[in-house]
């Protein structure tokens, strides 16, 4: 079988297994169909297969006559706000956020500069499915403009919700790790906006990594020495398309992505009241901090869509993922590492603290992740399993399977990305937590042999 994902969050699959330029300019039709030949906002990561999906997507775009925007290079949160600022019908990614180097893939935005929901999914997928693409004649065909500085807008938008002049008065000394990603081209110099001495990590955006691409602690251990060799403030860590970002504090101590959003919304949240909405993997953590601010909190189904369907129903003001994903609809309703930073770097300015102490300060648990290769029609298998197991937990269902208890959680769910299942525990110590997900790792494996 071909190495091919495709979802309503888009598409993802091996470059030569799977993902072809014939289907690639098809997914790229049905989204130019759906934008009825309007303006379409085109951007990538680094990755080296970029640009031969590059010129499959455009000839599909341009097929169904519509102008496409040529952002070239740039992360996706950019990509998201270029789409408001443009006023353009739709936007489209080109990546495969930390999937090996194989991978490369499609994530295509709505007119809104948001992933699209489950309905706008749902007609892209039955546009592609059915093969019902609106095409031109060759007196309508669309056309290709390159845009200049394409980060431009997106960094003025998140330079206005952060006191730059007090951060610049720190001056920060950060390790930024691209990793041959997208990041690499405009990260540096928004950081040196803000007045920080910066020292990147593979910043050529080439897609060459020179570590697994997903930022996690056994993945950074470049930046954490990095980090105490150079006794920088801060460290940190894109992923390939930049809108998740993992933090090293000032001892080399990788503090994770989980506190990545916990931070920023200690940070907002002080001062912009209203609703704060996260997905069910999340640290409870995030939970504390509402309680802290006053702020009313909601969890979604895991993926950013169900985040921003979410933030949208409630009026949030702020809201994430667990994975370093900051959402800030001041800004744009996509995951967004700029923001994230700004808003630590903003954190650790007023009042001045050390970034060990901010972290220090919040509602500590350990969150464990683990994951395991299985096929989604065993899911189901799996979470029957674990429910038997745990009677005395309340389980959620819908989105896999939750199992809380007053101080622990566990979360079995199949991935919408990868052909893996992720199994998640969260406990106040360290051991606790490891032990439930190895717990719950061995009921898996039993009840999908």
């Amino acid at each position: 079988m071909p190495q091919r994902i495709l979802s309503i969050s888009g598409l993802r699959g091996v470059i030569g297994d799977g993902l072809d330029p014939q289907y690639l300019t098809e997914f790229a039709m049905a989204l130019g169909t759906m934008a009825e030949g309007g303006t379409v906002v085109l951007s990538r990561d680094g990755r080296s297969t970029g640009e031969m999906v590059r010129h499959a997507v455009i000839s599909g775009l341009m097929a169904t006559g519509c102008r496409v925007l040529d952002a070239g290079i740039a992360t996706t949160p950019t990509c998201g706000v270029l789409v408001r600022h443009h006023n353009a019908a739709a936007g489209l990614q080109i990546t495969a956020s930390h999937n090996p180097i194989q991978w490369n893939g499609l994530k295509p935005f709505s007119k809104a500069g948001a992933v699209l929901n489950a309905a706008q999914g749902e007609t892209l997928l039955s546009v592609l499915t059915n093969k019902s693409f609106k095409l031109v004649g060759w007196e309508k065909l669309g056309s290709v403009e390159v845009l200049d500085d394409a980060a431009a807008p997106h960094v003025d938008r998140v330079l206005s919700l952060v006191n730059v002049a007090r951060i610049r008065q720190r001056r920060f000394k950060v390790v930024l790790d691209c990793n041959h990603g997208s990041g690499g081209v405009a990260t540096p110099k928004f950081l040196q906006t803000l007045g920080c001495d910066v020292t990147v990590l593979g910043g050529t955006p080439d897609g060459c990594f020179e570590h697994v691409p997903e930022p996690l602690a056994e993945n950074l251990t470049g930046l954490c020495d990095a980090v105490k060799r150079l006794g920088a403030d801060v460290g940190f860590a894109q992923d390939p398309d930049a809108d998740r970002l993992a933090i090293v504090d000032e001892n080399g101590r990788y503090i994770g992505e989980e506190l990545t959003l916990a931070l920023c919304a200690d940070f907002v949240l002080a001062t912009r009241k209203g609703p704060f909405v996260v997905n069910g993997s999340t640290s409870r953590v995030t939970a504390d901090i509402a309680a802290r601010h006053g702020c009313p909190f909601f969890r979604s189904y895991v993926g950013e869509a169900n985040v921003v369907t979410k933030m949208n129903e409630v009026g949030a003001v702020f809201g994430g993922e667990g994975n370093g994903g900051v959402i800030d609809p001041q800004v744009g309703f996509v995951r967004d590492s700029f923001a994230s930073m700004a808003y630590v770097l903003n954190g650790l300015v007023d009042p001045q603290q050390r970034l060990s102490q901010w972290a220090g300060s919040l509602p500590q648990y350990t969150i464990v992740k683990d994951k395991l290769e299985c096929p989604r029609e065993r899911v189901d298998l799996a979470c029957s399993a674990l429910k038997a197991e745990f009677r005395d937990a309340t389980a959620q269902e819908g989105d896999g399977l939750r199992l809380d208890w007053p101080n622990r959680w566990v979360q079995v769910r199949a991935s919408n990305t990868e052909p893996i299942i992720r199994i998640i525990a969260e406990a106040p110590s360290s051991d606790s937590a490891k032990a439930l997900c190895a717990q719950a790792v061995e009921i898996v494996k039993q009840s999908v042999r």
